[in-house]
């Protein structure tokens, strides 16, 4: 169970403690958040309120830490991270008890999670001491007007403290996301979780303690956004931020000053249906794309572009699957589980509300029962819809029908959002031109869009993020090169 065993360290009656300088600690604020149940809808953990002091003295450990993990063997550090990636294995169910409990997440996915992170903190470890242990050797007199006079090394140093914020929807993927490849690279950590999601991070970050990194090195605050947001991500010891979330990370694009940002900020995805395609194929890749963990993932499909000749024939096959969901609880491994919040689930009626007046056509009766929403699938919306552009998160998904491959592709490319996209055809050539033409960065054909495996580089465009992740862009976006250069009183050819 989550807290006992080997987890008894972290709680300190009915609250979570956080972690700083090896060790877990009460907030001197005495104050605690609550995390709520979506299911039960009452307080299920509380964490600690740490302060802005705290976290002063966390970035401080932090930055001394890291330059010495900075002269620790590569091989070291792949030894630990690999360590951490079997012990969070061993105990992937506390871990998905607490994702099931904060984040209404099924059962058998939240298992998935912890098992996948596993594998993704062990890949790390390897594909970093592959292409950190590569630098490059140039010469000068490759460039018109110079001898060979000038020998240039070049090699990959870790930027320092990078400050992981992930999201709720994936609390500990999206951290050890972060997490390993800041780590192999020779930086230092400080990790502020979700609040829904946090008491799952804090049992991972334990995991990280057991495999022994040195004390100071990764950190993990929890707290309220409104008293040690900011104050994080403005913080001058922090050299990189990686987060993954909502609009909130254009405020923090705007306010983070000059160092590196990694940010992924959600999708509106658009699945382009045209007449060839297999409609089989394309109505399982829509329920498992658009409403898988409730819709909840920033790469769920979110509106549909079919052409209208086919559209009748779609709409009537994903309605036949989507009668098929099971809807409950999550431990019940129900398909459709509450979504994360009352303010989640008053904002995807708001949308719903808005379809119905303005005439779009319900493919199911709506129905809500706390945070509980039943699938729905919306035909014949139209661009004055707030559904057409606005991302649910949740398992609501509208139908527009097109009338030609340019009105898909307009409707794609005019929304403020850009992170992934699919089209289904059977002529690949079609599918190139198609792909070509969105303003994604990354385009599906013949499936749903999807994060991952997790060393596939995963971009966004316009206003869905900043940078590149994937394993190996995340190790390097979390590098910077270093240059020496040796100067020859004289030139100097190989076997000249």
């Amino acid at each position: 169970m989550a807290g006992t065993g080997v987890f008894s360290d972290i709680l300190d009656g009915d609250v979570y403690k956080y972690y700083a300088d090896g060790e877990w600690k009460k907030s001197s604020s005495g104050k605690t958040v609550a995390i709520i149940n979506p299911t039960t809808r009452k307080t299920q953990y509380k964490v600690q309120a740490c302060t802005q002091e705290e976290v002063n003295k966390v970035m401080e450990l932090a930055k001394t830490a890291q330059k010495s993990w900075a002269k620790t063997p590569l091989w070291k550090r792949a030894e630990l991270l690999h360590k951490a990636a079997a012990i969070l294995k061993e105990h992937k169910a506390p871990i998905a008890e607490c994702l099931v409990k904060e984040i209404a997440k099924p059962a058998k996915d939240a298992i998935t999670e912890v098992v996948r992170s596993g594998d993704l903190i062990s890949y790390t470890a390897e594909e970093g001491v592959r292409i950190l242990g590569e630098g490059k050797f140039l010469v000068s007199d490759s460039f018109p007007g110079n001898q060979r006079t000038k020998y240039c090394l070049t090699s990959k140093i870790p930027l320092g403290v990078i400050l992981a914020i992930p999201p709720f929807n994936y609390p500990v993927n999206l951290a050890v996301s972060k997490i390993a490849p800041a780590l192999i690279a020779g930086n230092s950590l400080v990790l502020k979780p979700p609040t829904q999601g946090a008491v799952s991070a804090l049992h991972m970050v334990h995991c990280f303690h057991l495999a022994g990194f040195p004390k100071g090195l990764i950190s993990c605050v929890t707290g309220k956004g409104s008293e040690i947001g900011d104050f994080l991500t403005m913080h001058p010891g922090v050299n990189c931020i990686s987060f993954t979330g909502g609009d909130t990370g254009i405020a923090i694009s705007k306010k983070a000053g000059m160092i590196p940002l990694q940010m992924e900020l959600g999708g509106k995805d658009a699945c382009i249906v045209l007449e060839d395609a297999d409609l089989d194929l394309v109505a399982a890749n829509i329920i498992k794309g658009g409403f898988s963990y409730s819709g909840q993932r920033c790469t769920a499909v979110k509106v549909v572009l079919v052409m209208e000749s086919v559209a009748d024939v779609l709409v009537e096959k994903v309605k036949a699957k989507v009668a098929k969901l099971t809807v409950g609880a999550p431990e019940d491994d129900c398909d459709i589980t509450p979504v994360v919040s009352e303010s989640s689930a008053n904002f995807i009626e708001g949308l719903v509300k808005d379809a119905k007046e303005k005439g779009a056509t319900f493919c199911q009766e709506y129905k809500r029962d706390g945070n509980l929403i039943w699938p729905l699938l919306l035909d014949n919306v139209r661009p004055d819809m707030r559904i057409a552009w606005e991302e649910p998160f949740g398992p609501v998904l509208p139908v527009i029908r097109i009338n030609s491959i340019e009105e898909g592709i307009h409707h794609c490319n005019a929304s403020n959002f850009g992170l992934q996209g699919c089209v289904f055809t059977k002529d690949v050539n079609k599918a190139i031109l198609i792909s070509d033409a969105m303003e994604t960065g990354t385009v599906q054909i013949n499936s749903a869009p999807a994060r991952g495996p997790d060393h596939f580089p995963f971009q966004g465009l316009k206003d869905s993020g900043i940078g590149s992740q994937g394993v190996t862009n995340s190790i390097n976006m979390m590098t910077k090169i270093k240059s020496t250069v040796i100067n020859l009183p004289t030139p100097s050819y190989t076997m000249g």
